[in-house]
């Protein structure tokens, strides 16, 4: 029987793109994000158009996942999430809703145009740092499991 080699292969960091209006909850996302190493990284966007912008650019490195927020003044998440989703090079990168609202018409909305989940932002520090601490693990296992590269 073979010996066992052990799993070898060096895996690149999770691309996270944050698109939120809010800084203070930029700032918060990105500490957060900031604990796991060398496993995240993060780009953040203040606006929709902004992030659309940035996604278009021909030199970003698409990321892996969008955390969206959808109550942003001009573009609302609704509005980004339909963009993204009709566009067939970005249409793929799955798409969080990271919001305040838990309105059911706004989770609704949010998967008939196909977001991948939705999470409702906690208020409470500790009860956020673990709703991204979960978001991490689960996007990193997602990717492990099922993606090349």
């Amino acid at each position: 029987m073979p010996a066992a080699f052990p799993d070898m292969t060096i895996r690149r960091p999770l691309r996270v793109l944050l698109v939120d209006d809010g800084a203070a909850d930029r700032e918060l996302a990105r500490e957060v994000f900031d604990t796991h190493d060398e496993q995240v990284i993060v780009d953040t966007c203040a606006t929709g158009a902004r992030a659309l912008e940035f996604l278009h650019k021909p030199d970003t490195t698409l990321p892996d996942v969008i955390l969206l927020d959808l109550n942003m003044p001009g573009m609302s998440g609704f509005d980004v999430l339909a963009a993204l989703k009709a566009d067939t090079r970005l249409g793929v990168i799955p798409v969080v809703i990271l919001s305040s609202s838990s309105h059911a018409g706004d989770v609704e909305q949010a998967y008939s145009l196909h977001a991948s989940s939705f999470m409702t932002k906690q208020i409470d520090f500790g009860h956020f740092v673990q709703q991204i601490d979960a978001f991490v693990s689960f996007w990193l296992e997602a990717r492990t499991a099922h993606w090349p590269g």
